[in-house]
């Protein structure tokens, strides 16, 4: 399995950035796909972005198509996610997870980080 730690959370207003890390180890990040899930309470987990262990497919979802771009650095073993033009609507607890498959699903997933809070306030 892989270990994951997140950081860069925090309290932003409406319209600003941020920018989430994930901390890879145990394994090199070429052999994963990594991707971010949010959740916010009282709803199932669900899915942000992802990226192939290369690196060259990338896949959001449509609430943060535009907005929100995903990279990784293989050297480091860590994945970002930067998020511009923050609204109330992203406000979670963001969580970094790891597969050996590229997907959007959660259950094939099987490494998570502990997760970290982003609040948008408006």
């Amino acid at each position: 399995q892989v270990q994951l730690v997140e950081s860069g959370g925090g309290l932003v207003q409406a319209g600003g950035s941020l920018r989430l890390s994930c901390a890879a180890s145990g394994r090199t990040s070429t052999n994963y796909a990594m991707a971010w899930f949010r959740q916010t309470p009282g709803k199932e987990r669900e899915f942000v972005a992802a990226i192939s262990g290369g690196g060259y497919g990338v896949t959001y979802a449509e609430s943060v198509k535009g907005r929100f771009s995903l990279f990784k650095d293989n050297a480091k073993n860590t994945l970002y996610l930067q998020m511009n033009n923050l609204i109330p609507q992203d406000t979670a607890i963001y969580y970094c997870a790891a597969s050996t498959t590229f997907t959007t699903l959660r259950e094939n997933y099987d490494s998570w980080g502990q997760g970290i809070q982003v609040t948008v306030s408006s």
